[in-house]
């Protein structure tokens, strides 16, 4: 019998022991549950923000696993976090899909090598470096070169975008070249650090993050019975915002599948914010190249954010440019309305934030909680200055990025308590306790100091309170969550949640605002978000030079508009300082957005402005922001090319003249060949399509036709609509086009539509 990886457990005799299977797709919205049914690989899901793509690909797993076409064990599910797999981890142990394998691909890997490694090697794997920097500095030292701290950090992290770009030292100038990339420091100087690096770590047998991605690839490649063995355990692969990948990623996810498809991945190229760590959303955009065979399906329904936050969200991609605002999903609010996203600006910086405390301080009077709200800045630094204010006003906060949950002492020391309190059912603690699960978490943890009432003021000691707050209000939720599926909500069963969320790092909420960077932000959500500091210079910041980075930094300001479900504040400040010059200016990616500004590439005084909060937005002055397109015949918002020229769904039934369509392409097949072209540049099949299910009647309705602009307007508009009118073409001039209106452009639109 062959040998098991570690983590994978025995197969279970039944695997549709948890009931019907059927059962799991309850609940699902219709693109959702195609999801969850699409069980044969492979699969590519386009997830907008918000559209509950964890869920669907959670219940694609649990589907699979109840009937019988996924075996746990043999399922692989890679995501970027660990707390997002531990997320994963702790929906699918609710759905009854115990077993399933749900990592990191670095933790994935780190497994793997450590179980092959003696066998295939010999003795243990090299010990890991956990923080780099010093290894860098060492290098930098022996190069004889004088380097900041800070400059360590851009250092180290070259070395790690070199890696996982799978370049080697020599050839790091040539690829920093190529990429586009501004190097910290002159890349000679960084090739010869890199270098000197790789040494250091060979001489003393240790191995960093990256080199876990790098020698799994290694072993993988070279010895076919383990490439073989890892195959034959996992057979089905999930991953996780596969935007993100890097071709290092990407080589290890190609060796672990080999000649299968037994595929599914999820992503939103709109949420690319990682390239500058190697990430890249080629794999994804290019996804149905590779496998055309492939299932795509598409989430496009939020149920995150309000109207009025979808709304500015589609409103900022609609000005985006590039490979991945080609494939933007127009998203649909399936909220109530809710308040418009609020735009302020301040004089300086300190205002900002004192502004900032205020807001918060009036939602929490109103009775939102305090861990549902955000304040979102664009690098750490910005934080000093909210948290200053926050403790002003005596509001608790929360650094994004402190220390994991269930590695603080004090969570630690209340585990303890809790555990040895269920084994012991005599405890006078819980004799004493009130009725039910809460009342006896909170007698126990009164022995740790915890009260009901919060302590006066902030610090360690709020800290350690909220830290057991949270288990109490976690044995609430678990009590509830129990008693609605019919089951025991003791202390013994609270205990063992508690130690498999520990296991899966799945923490549960502490109370107070959180500040955190856009980047950490991402795969988090808050009722009321704080978009603070959206100054030229931020956002984006100074060195994004490249169109692509320009774009990037937008994409980064859509991920935070996408955290929020209700309230959105977008904000700036004029100056740093209380006195200073008001030079600064608001953010660019905010024009034609918030109220009063013109939109981009129209300058102020160009007649373009915007009506009001959260308004559409023009793209470089010439084409509209538009309400989602959707099918004529099913409703359904439409995202594809074609689609959205036909104005209906590919599947859903046509009303064309077929009499029509085919005078149209005997007209087009004629004007292809007096011209040498191919047919296509006259007028595409679905182009045709469109024309002929709706028969334009005069040049306005056949240029709001998609595929009929100005150009083609001019050229071919008096005999296509002679066609359908049923005369012949011959019978007016081509080139003939005096009834065309000046003021329409490319696209078929008036241009003078933007003043109104």
């Amino acid at each position: 019998m062959q040998a098991q990886l570690p983590g994978a457990q025995p197969l279970p005799s039944d695997v549709t022991r948890h009931g019907d299977a059927d059962a799991v797709l309850a609940g699902l919205d219709p693109e959702q549950r195609a999801v969850a049914t699409a069980l044969s690989g492979p699969v590519c899901v386009l997830a907008g923000a918000g559209t509950g793509k964890t869920r669907a690909i959670t219940h694609r797993i649990a589907y699979g696993v109840r009937s019988g076409v996924m075996q746990p064990q043999r399922v692989l599910a890679v995501t970027f976090t660990a707390r997002a797999a531990g997320e994963m981890r702790g929906r699918l142990r609710q759905l009854g899909a115990e077993g399933v394998q749900a990592r990191t691909f670095h933790s994935a890997a780190l497994r793997q090598l450590q179980y092959f490694w003696p066998r295939v090697v010999g003795g243990e794997l090299p010990r890991l470096v956990e923080r780099k920097i010093q290894l860098v500095a060492e290098a930098a030292a022996r190069c004889r070169l004088r380097v900041e701290r800070t400059e360590l950090r851009d250092l180290t992290g070259e070395i790690e975008w070199a890696k996982v770009t799978q370049t080697v030292p020599e050839d790091y100038p040539a690829a920093v070249r190529k990429a586009g990339r501004e190097a910290p420091r002159d890349p000679a100087e960084i090739r010869q650090v890199y270098k000197v690096y790789e040494e250091l770590k060979r001489d003393r047998g240790v191995i960093d993050f990256e080199d876990v991605l790098l020698l799994a690839v290694g072993v993988l490649e070279d010895r076919a019975e383990v490439a073989d063995q890892v195959r034959a355990q996992y057979q089905h692969f999930v991953v996780d915002e596969y935007q993100d990948v890097s071709p290092l990623q990407q080589r290890l996810l190609d060796l672990w599948l080999g000649p299968r498809s037994s595929l599914c991945v999820v992503g939103d190229a709109s949420q690319t914010i990682y390239s500058f760590t190697g990430a890249t959303p080629s794999y994804l955009l290019d996804f149905r190249l590779k496998h055309p065979d492939a299932t795509v399906v598409k989430l496009v329904r939020d149920y995150r954010s309000t109207p009025q936050v979808v709304h500015l969200a589609n409103g900022l991609l609609a000005q985006a440019r590039g490979q991945a605002a080609q494939h933007r999903l127009e998203l649909v609010s399936q909220r109530e309305p809710g308040p418009d996203p609020a735009y302020t600006e301040y004089q300086d910086e300190p205002t900002e934030a004192e502004g900032t405390a205020k807001r918060i301080q009036a939602l929490l009077s109103s009775g939102v909680r305090a861990s549902e709200i955000a304040v979102l800045f664009r690098t750490n630094g910005q934080s000093a200055v909210y948290e200053q204010a926050l403790a002003d006003l005596g509001i608790a906060y929360q650094l994004k990025g402190a220390e994991r949950f269930f590695e603080r002492r004090e969570v630690g020391n209340a585990v303890t308590l809790l555990r040895g309190a269920a084994r012991g059912s005599s405890d006078p603690m819980l004799d004493q306790a009130p009725e039910g699960l809460a009342g006896q978490v909170r007698a126990v943890l009164s022995t740790e100091g915890f009260s009901v009432q919060p302590p006066a003021g902030g610090g360690a000691v709020r800290e350690r309170w909220e830290s057991l707050a949270a288990l109490v209000r976690l044995a609430e939720e678990f009590e509830a969550g129990q008693r609605a599926a019919g089951l025991p909500a003791g202390l013994a069963a609270y205990v063992a949640e508690l130690g498999a969320r520990a296991a899966a790092q799945h923490a549960p909420v502490v109370e107070g605002v959180t500040l955190a960077s856009l980047h950490s932000a991402k795969g988090l959500e808050w009722d009321a978000v704080f978009l603070v500091g959206l100054t030229e210079g931020m956002l984006p910041i100074t060195y994004a030079k490249t169109d692509e980075q320009i774009e990037e930094e937008r994409r980064l300001l859509y991920v935070g508009v996408t955290r929020a479900r209700a309230w959105l504040t977008l904000s700036w400040a004029l100056s740093r300082s209380p006195g200073g010059r008001a030079s600064r200016r608001p953010s660019r990616f905010l024009d034609g957005l918030r109220p009063g500004s013109s939109t981009p590439g129209r300058g102020v005084g160009g007649g373009s402005r915007s009506t009001g909060a959260g308004a559409g937005s023009a793209v470089g002055g010439r084409s509209r922001a538009k309400a989602p397109l959707k099918c004529r015949v099913c409703d359904r918002v439409l995202t594809e090319a074609v689609e959205r020229k036909l104005r209906r769904c590919e599947s859903c039934p046509s009303h064309m003249d077929e009499g029509l369509y085919e005078r149209l392409r005997d007209w087009r097949g004629g004007q292809a060949k007096a011209q040498s072209l191919p047919a296509y540049c006259v007028f595409t099949d679905a182009t045709l399509v469109a024309i002929a299910e709706d028969a334009p009647g005069s040049v306005a309705e056949l240029a709001g036709i998609a595929g009929v602009g100005r150009a083609k307007l001019d050229k071919y508009g008096s005999a296509v609509l002679s066609l359908c009118r049923g005369e012949s073409p011959a019978d007016s001039d081509p080139g003939e086009s005096d009834d065309i209106p000046d003021d329409w452009d490319e696209h078929g639109v008036p241009e003078n539509s933007l003043e109104k």
